[in-house]
């Protein structure tokens, strides 16, 4: 049965949106995907969700990016359709829920439709998923829109739409069609009412080594206090709308601006304010109230709408998670917002009639911005997104049509994290473990330290600390023990949040007798989660202390923590200043831990064993028993065997070959071998430096030993270790390739000289020998089966240089003869035959006479 259409004329009444609804209607026809844009204020999210809803029988869901718009959604849409909330329009957000069996349109966070699709994969029920906001390019919603259109694949009757102000309908369009078109794309646009562009910039930075400087924040309260002043004076009607990157700068600025005046009613909108706080900014002000200050985080960027809006003021910065790769955390930073973010910020005066934006900048730093914002999946930990996609069956979104592929380096770190936890196994499919810990809504490191943190403290603590590390509040002097105790006294809005989160999450938590509150457990359960940043405490100053965390990172502390050996670590970020001692990171949240937790929590991090070194010429040992990076004793012992080789093997792979002297015959062993490799290739061994130290236990296997023993560097036999290399049979071809010495003309053996090992690869063997002794050449000789012209290098009878040439041919028929009478006259007594290559060659030239 068809349930009661929503009407539609009632609900779009004097909303933009309403004049695209007979256009979204045939793309809905000619499609089940279909692609909405549409500037923020016009209507689109009121307005789609009933069309849609009016052509289906099951549910339709719509996801917002943020718990407050969800929320505010469905309130505005139930208010405009005269049905209370939770019939048929409701909500899910995390810890709340508003929705009924009757409940046709239900708002939720994309987070809970991508938990709820794990026990649902096939959204039994469900006609309809709108993709509200996917310009954000939130992570979440990317991981929606692969796993729908898979869902779709098998459900052709699952209508998808994904709505934004502004994205790239084009990719979004091709990502959400079918393989052979692209979603229809309904592009609504209005005319907007004109702004007028003013700006404010600062005195002083905006930011610093610590974050948004208290100078700027006092410039954004006057900027706005003064503006608002004059923008009321002009139209009494008008709000002022703030932007600030978080929720303590919009704290700060509200009360200074309270401070300096009490014209306005000021007001706060972020995800931490009641709901109820929340829908009295959202439903705007009377002719009577005072004028509104609205000072907002970017929530009020598109998510919602502030009616009576005139005036924006923009610090033009923002904060988003990034994630740093080389100490592997992942925190908050604040940066300079994008210039799309600051256009749509913008246009939140202008939705009604004429407005104004002041920018807190210069217009150069303006257009240096970023053009757009970097989408999450680029920048965040995907530990979470990691297992969602193994529970779903594709590890790492193998197979799914994503707009963009998770980047392999943080997946290759998120799948590390997986595997470490028992939640996937070697081909990256979800385990029962990992089932299980995907059913918790926080971070997979979290829900691992619920259950197992529980049995070991009680479910109440392990769930407290859980609820604090996986929200959004701030840890005073970084210690997590002192904030739970404010946390279990306090009465504010966050404490009534955190507290409701405690409960949802001790439901989820495994049974467990223990039920002490002692907080002596908060350490264990913050290890549990993050093992690798258990850390100890390597120096202390006057201002704090740096720690080393087993991952290797070293962070500073302020504070009580700083007296404290152990610290399991749950927040650490890079930063620079005071707090940071130098170490270029900052601990923002841990608990004291003792030794007997860290061993329960991190026993697959410990390590006792016997490290061996070789350095100048002895092999010394210690036992060491390390914590991942951090060493806890370490004590001379005398090394085995097997650990001095093991050693010398270390330092010659880390050093290469240079602490060994090479003797003449080794090194011209070594020179022969080399340009048969050069020139012959296999069989014959590479003897350079990378190729013998790769090679080393088949060469120097003996030496070796020797050396671990103590055998002096210098009386190694390198050139027998060298004739362990020569290949056998062809070894027999040795002299017959590249002898030591070449027999000339005169009947002398002359020294070959071949080539570096590392050097030049074109590079000859040289023979450096007297111009009388080759008369009678007439050809070059070449050496390795008449591949390498030898290089001669042709001397005087004084043994000075003449010529060079690997060309004796060449040589004799052109610059002999200018040789020739040029040495003549200094050298009477010794030949200078016109056709050397006739000539008899000489050995002992000292008493011939020049033809």
């Amino acid at each position: 049965m068809m349930p009661a259409a929503f009407d539609l004329d009632a609900i779009g009444a004097g909303l933009s949106f309403a004049g695209a609804l007979d256009e979204l209607s045939a793309a809905l026809d000619a499609s089940g995907s279909v692609v909405v844009t549409a500037p923020p204020g016009t209507g689109k999210t009121t307005l789609v969700p009933p069309l849609v809803a009016s052509r289906c029988t099951g549910r339709v869901i719509v996801t917002q990016p943020r718990r407050v718009a969800a929320r505010a959604a469905a309130r505005r849409l139930a208010h405009l359709d005269g049905s209370p909330l939770g019939s048929r329009v409701g909500f899910t957000v995390r810890g709340e829920r508003s929705a009924s069996p009757t409940t046709q349109i239900e708002f939720v966070t994309a987070g809970v439709l991508l938990r709820r699709m794990l026990d649902d994969p096939g959204l039994d029920g469900v006609d309809a998923v709108i993709l509200d906001e996917v310009h954000e390019r939130a992570l979440e919603t990317d991981l929606l829109i692969g796993l729908l259109s898979e869902v779709r694949e098998l459900r052709e009757d699952l209508v998808l739409v994904a709505m934004s102000a502004t994205l790239d309908a084009e990719r979004i369009a091709s990502v959400l069609g079918s393989e052979s078109a692209a979603a229809p794309i309904v592009d609504h646009d209005v005319p907007a009412f004109p702004l007028t562009e003013r700006w404010a910039p600062s005195p002083v930075p905006r930011l610093d080594e610590r974050g948004v400087t208290s100078g700027f924040l006092d410039h954004v309260a006057r900027v706005t206090t003064s503006a608002a002043l004059t923008q009321i004076a002009e139209d009494p009607e008008a709000d002022v709308l703030v932007f600030a990157p978080g929720a303590r700068e919009v704290s700060e600025i509200a009360r200074r601006i309270r401070e300096s005046s009490e014209t306005f009613d000021v007001r706060e909108l972020h995800g931490r304010i009641p709901p109820a706080e929340q829908d009295a900014v959202i439903r705007g002000r009377t002719s009577k109230d005072r004028p509104r200050i609205i000072v907002t985080t970017s929530l009020a960027e598109s998510s919602l709408t502030v009616p009576g809006v005139r005036l924006v003021v923009d610090t033009c910065l923002s904060r988003h998670p990034l994630r740093d790769a080389s100490r592997g955390m992942t925190g908050l930073v604040t940066t300079a917002a994008s210039r799309s973010s600051c256009v749509q910020r913008a246009g939140r005066a202008t939705r009604q009639a004429p407005g104004a934006v002041l920018r807190c900048v210069d217009e150069r730093t303006y257009a240096a911005a970023p053009a757009r914002p970097v989408p999450e999946i680029a920048v965040i930990d995907l530990a979470d997104a990691a297992l969602l996609l193994a529970c779903w069956g594709s590890p790492g979104g193998t197979g799914l049509r994503m707009i963009d592929p998770l980047p392999a380096e943080n997946l290759a770190d998120a799948l590390t994290v997986l595997r470490g936890l028992g939640a996937i196994d070697d081909e990256g499919r979800a385990t029962a473990e990992g089932r299980a810990l995907a059913r918790v809504p926080t971070d997979p490191r979290l829900a691992r330290a619920l259950r197992d943190g529980s049995p070991a403290v009680g479910r109440r603590l392990a769930a407290e600390v859980v609820a604090l590390l996986g929200g959004d509040l701030r840890v005073a002097d970084a210690d997590v023990a002192q904030a739970l105790i404010s946390l279990r006294g306090g009465r504010t809005p966050d404490t009534r949040r955190w507290r409701d989160d405690v409960d949802r999450l001790e439901r989820l938590a495994p049974p467990a007798p223990h039920a002490s509150a002692d907080l002596d457990g908060v350490g264990l359960v913050i290890a549990l989660a993050f093992p690798e940043r258990i850390a100890r405490r390597v120096e202390r100053t006057a201002a704090g202390a740096t720690f080393l965390l087993a991952s290797g990172t070293r962070a500073g502390v302020t504070g009580p923590l700083a007296a404290v050996e152990w610290l399991a670590v749950a927040d650490v970020a890079r930063a620079s200043g005071r707090a940071a001692a130098g170490s270029g990171a900052v601990i923002r949240a841990a608990a004291t831990l003792t030794e007997a937790q860290m061993e329960q929590a991190a026993d697959h991090l410990l390590t006792d064993r016997v490290e061996a070194e070789f350095s100048g010429g002895r092999v010394q040992a210690r036992r060491e028993r390390r914590l991942g990076a951090i060493l806890r004793t370490s004590v001379p012992v005398r090394a085995s065997a097997q650990e001095g080789r093991d050693a010398v093997r270390r330092t010659l792979r880390r050093d290469g070959l240079g602490m060994f002297a090479w003797s003449d015959g080794a090194e011209a062993l070594r020179r022969r071998l080399a340009l048969l490799r050069r020139e012959l290739g296999d069989p014959w061994p590479d003897v350079s430096d990378a190729g013998l130290v790769d090679t080393l236990d088949a060469w120097l296997a003996p030496e070796l030993d020797a050396l671990a023993s103590g055998t002096p560097v210098g009386r190694l036999d390198l050139l027998s270790a060298l004739r362990r290399l020569l290949p056998w049979p062809e070894a027999v071809r040795l002299d017959e390739l590249a002898p030591e010495r070449l027999e000339v003309p005169s009947g002398s053996r002359v020294r070959i000289t071949y080539p570096e090992p590392d050097g030049d690869t074109s590079a000859r063997p040289v023979v450096a020998v007297k111009l009388q002794e080759c008369f009678g050449w007439a050809e070059t000789p070449r050496l390795v089966d008449g591949r390498v012209p030898v290089l001669f290098h042709l001397l005087s009878p004084a043994g000075r240089p003449l010529a060079v040439t690997d060309d004796l041919a060449s040589f004799w028929s052109g610059p002999y003869a200018q040789v020739r009478a040029e040495m003549r006259g200094r050298y009477p007594r010794h030949p200078w035959p016109e056709d050397p290559w006739a000539a008899t060659p000489t050995k002992h030239t000292k008493n011939r006479t020049a033809r």
